[in-house]
């Protein structure tokens, strides 16, 4: 064998029990799990044997809300996910990515989403299709691959921009045949659904109809959706029963992204939301989601705008927002009548926390709410978010504080849950998630307050995921499956990253490893560049 991990705890993936195994690697699987007590011939031996007496083996962790579409090709440490015992992220999330794309499209994207993922100069765009971009993520950092697996889902806002701009109108029904030929050549060149951004322009200019048409397309071949409804705030569960009747009538599987209840309106409802899940999985159903394990969100603080405001593009809301007539319309909107961008809720100026900016010059601005800032200017809170908005030409990210602990607990404990980070890894002050989400679910709500057993949670985490991915041979300790493995201490294992200092290293997870080679050795990111991208299966 090339390794021999010897006497771990082995947290299989499938929720049963634990048991202490010796489990062997050759060529990137697993070859051989020997059972401590088993009558099954002598242990394995390998050029290789890791002591892992204390620790827990598990599989690789599946981010299912991934930020990372640009972090991969710019960063081949990504200690923010390999560290995390992360071994495939799924990107291409929310309704806005870089492929597909034409010249124009592109230029407009990488405006658009800059707080998500940077204004993307330091990258070369050599590719416009989903295709291009997964082989591009293939040769990335000079052939040598990206620090962990990348699955990719087709982003419908990017999509009807493609096909149609920035208009809020219903598409016509050339415009409708182009993005589902769109959305099949994704699907076809290996993309595993598609995402949607309800909330952002201009995917959220989509009505349920056209939503459906493309839905159906992603059904034939057997990919899913997953949708950033329309709230998550003022008619939350409305949103979700949209999504759910959405996904029934287009016969297409559904997973639910972030699937958090925010805001004052929806303290300790979390319960209505799993009857409904509940009720439409018992009449069959396929449904699962993700959450990640905190109370604020993320975002930028141009999607905090009604989404008329977003109608022909970034340089149109730029200019919107400098027209005084405008831009008080824009403030009515948002502190009067509760903005869609803000979930139907009149928006809290104390709750926005700016967590990052695109101009250095605006630094002074991160990790103060707009409503601090404000009163240090001695100004009413919009005319500091508008100028905010205008000097950082919309590159301002947020975190969002209206979230409710017992909703996440909640939600968290579902038979149908799944994690993901939801991280964004741009500005000075992100939120913690992006590099704490899965040491937070094992340390915190695992052996801190034993919301999950150490089983369920790692279930939770890896197949059950994989399982939504269609994965055969990913997500569970079994022979022949990829070695895609985690080996953690239970007893220690803690989110490093705080609000304070989000960039802080997860502890207790001293080994990750990828198609059986170390990325995490002794708690150290090695050079190993042994992701790929993970195309959709026939």
């Amino acid at each position: 064998m090339d390794l021999v991990i010897r006497g771990a705890r082995v947290v299989d993936g499938s929720g049963a029990p634990s048991y202490t195994a010796d489990v062997a690697i050759r060529d990137g699987r697993i070859t051989e799990i020997h059972r401590e007590g088993a009558a099954s011939g002598p242990r394995p031996t390998g050029a290789r044997v890791l002591d892992a007496q204390g620790l827990a083996l598990s599989p690789g962790f599946i981010d299912m809300h991934a930020h990372s579409d640009l972090a991969l090709l710019r960063d081949p440490d990504h200690s923010a996910k390999a560290a995390q015992g992360v071994t495939l992220e799924v990107i291409g999330q929310d309704g806005l990515s870089y492929a597909p794309v034409d010249d124009r499209t592109l230029a407009e994207v990488r405006q658009a989403i800059t707080g998500w993922n940077g204004d993307g100069s330091d990258i070369d765009f050599d590719w416009r299709t989903v295709g291009e971009y997964l082989d591009r993520l293939d040769r990335a950092h000079g052939g040598r691959g990206i620090a962990v697996n990348a699955a990719y889902l087709i982003p419908q806002g990017t999509v009807r921009m493609y096909a149609m701009g920035w208009e809020d109108r219903e598409a016509t029904p050339a415009e409708l045949d182009r993005m589902r030929e769109l959305v099949a050549q994704g699907l076809r060149e290996g993309a595993v659904g598609m995402s949607s951004g309800l909330t952002y322009t201009p995917g959220m200019y989509a009505k349920d109809a056209e939503l459906t048409e493309l839905c159906r397309v992603v059904a034939e071949y057997d990919g899913y959706y997953c949708p950033h409804h329309r709230s998550y705030g003022a008619g939350a569960l409305e949103a979700y029963r949209e999504m759910v009747e959405l996904s029934r009538s287009a016969h297409c599987a559904l997973h639910l992204a972030h699937a958090t209840m925010n805001f004052g309106v929806n303290k300790g409802r979390a319960p209505e939301l799993l009857a409904l899940l509940d009720d439409a999985l018992d009449a069959g159903a396929d449904i699962t989601l993700d959450t990640y394990p905190y109370t604020p969100g993320c975002t930028t603080l141009v999607a905090m705008l009604p989404s008329w405001a977003g109608e022909g593009g970034p340089d149109a809301v730029l200019a919107r927002l400098q027209d005084d007539a405008t831009a008080e319309r824009i403030r009515h909107h948002l502190e009067v009548v509760g903005s869609d961008g803000c979930h139907g809720v009149p928006i809290e100026w104390d709750t926005i926390e700016i967590s990052g900016v695109s101009d250095p010059g605006l630094a002074s601005c991160v990790g103060k709410t707009i409503q601090q800032s404000a009163d240090m200017r001695g100004e009413e809170p919009w005319v500091t978010a508008r100028r905010l908005l205008i000097a950082d030409r919309l590159g301002s990210t947020i975190l969002q504080h209206v979230g409710h602990e017992e909703n996440v607990r909640a939600i968290m404990r579902h038979r149908v849950h799944t994690g993901g980070s939801d991280g964004i890894l741009q500005g000075f002050k992100p939120h913690p998630r992006a590099y704490g989400t899965f040491p937070q679910y094992l340390g915190r709500y695992v052996r801190d307050l034993g919301v999950l057993s150490l089983e369920e949670c790692v279930q939770h985490l890896t197949s059950r995921a994989a399982a939504r991915l269609r994965l055969p041979d990913r997500g569970h300790v079994r022979e022949g499956y990829r070695a895609d493995l985690v080996l953690f201490d239970p007893e220690t294992v803690a989110a490093g990253s705080t609000f304070e200092a989000p960039r802080t290293l997860p502890v207790g997870i001293p080994h990750v490893l990828i198609d059986g080679k170390f990325v995490i050795e002794d708690g150290r990111r090695t050079d190993v560049l042994a992701g790929r991208a993970v195309r959709r299966t026939a």
